[in-house]
């Protein structure tokens, strides 16, 4: 297979549309916290606002500036990340990322969403762009425990 049909097979219809429909774009008023990551390798960033109840995330937003790949693990994390705890969500970066890096299984309900991104495991390139969400959003909610 050629790179171009990998690279057509790796942005499906089902990730296209994920990247399309990203819950809680924008930013809080008043977060807890706020974290930015940039994957150096291709320049996308995520900016996470979260603030946090009895220890769960109750208020979200995310600022998404990405690829579609990057876009589409977004869309999952956005999808999920209300009522989870900072342990659940540093999980599923985890998980997310043994996934694409070692073959993990897809993470654990409620993230099994990411299972649209395992035909990215071979193109190492996009890893940091996928991870990038839902590592700010565990990073943010453990800076709310401190």
């Amino acid at each position: 297979m050629s790179e171009t049909s990998d690279l057509i097979k790796l942005y499906s219809t089902r990730i296209l549309a994920l990247a399309a429909e990203i819950p809680h774009l924008g930013r809080l008023k008043d977060p807890q916290a706020s974290v930015r990551l940039r994957s150096p390798l291709c320049g996308s960033t995520v900016t996470v606002d979260l603030s946090m109840e009895d220890g769960r995330v109750a208020r979200f937003a995310q600022e998404v500036k990405a690829c579609a790949l990057g876009q589409a693990a977004a869309a999952v994390l956005g999808e999920a990340v209300i009522g989870r705890t900072a342990a659940e969500l540093q999980t599923a970066a985890q998980q997310l990322e043994a996934m694409l890096k070692s073959n993990g299984p897809v993470p654990d309900a409620p993230f099994a969403g990411f299972e649209a991104l395992l035909p990215a495991r071979d193109f190492k390139n996009r890893h940091a762009s996928i991870l990038l969400a839902v590592q700010a959003a565990a990073q943010a909610a453990r800076q709310t425990e401190a």
